[in-house]
């Protein structure tokens, strides 16, 4: 039997803090946003609001199957976290978010995002990251921008 390489990299592993400096831009992979995602979203969050569980509701302002703004933000989290911080991040530490469009079951999602501060911190071997993040649809319609401070951890044995 042959030993194993534990030194292999890891697929799927998120970017250490000394891999991102400012003025970095990446782009998430794109998702659609399902009946099955907003009705289990809403099933777990309790968000039982009428335009979201009442398929012929006609009184809200959004016409359609519009979908809570906090969903399209978690599918871009998400997106971010199998991509970007899998492995690496510590801590979410501040989210300041503008909605400024609907997203519609249907509609396809995707992030643009920035890197606009890297910051060591006191304790060594980790740092606080901010992005900006900007989300679109399949129009290339911006429909939701936030600004996240996370802290990521650097890589192990570094200082």
């Amino acid at each position: 039997m042959t030993a194993r390489d534990t030194n292999l990299p890891r697929l799927g592993q998120g970017f250490y803090w000394q891999d991102l400096e400012v003025g970095q831009r990446f782009r998430t992979f794109r998702r659609t946003v399902t009946e099955t995602d907003l009705v289990n979203f809403i099933g777990v969050t309790g968000m039982l609001e009428a335009i979201f569980i009442d398929t012929s509701f006609e009184e809200g302002a959004i016409p359609g199957r519009p979908v809570p703004a906090v969903l399209t933000y978690s599918l871009i989290e998400g997106l971010l976290l199998q991509s970007m911080i899998q492995g690496t991040g510590l801590a979410s530490l501040e989210v300041h978010k503008k909605v400024l469009k609907p997203v519609m079951v249907g509609d396809t999602v995707f992030a643009e995002v920035e890197i606009t501060g890297v910051r060591l911190t006191s304790k060594g071997n980790r740092a606080i990251v901010t992005s900006q993040v900007d989300i679109y649809n399949q129009r290339d319609e911006q429909v939701i921008t936030y600004t996240v401070t996370r802290m990521l951890a650097g890589r192990p044995g570094s200082q």
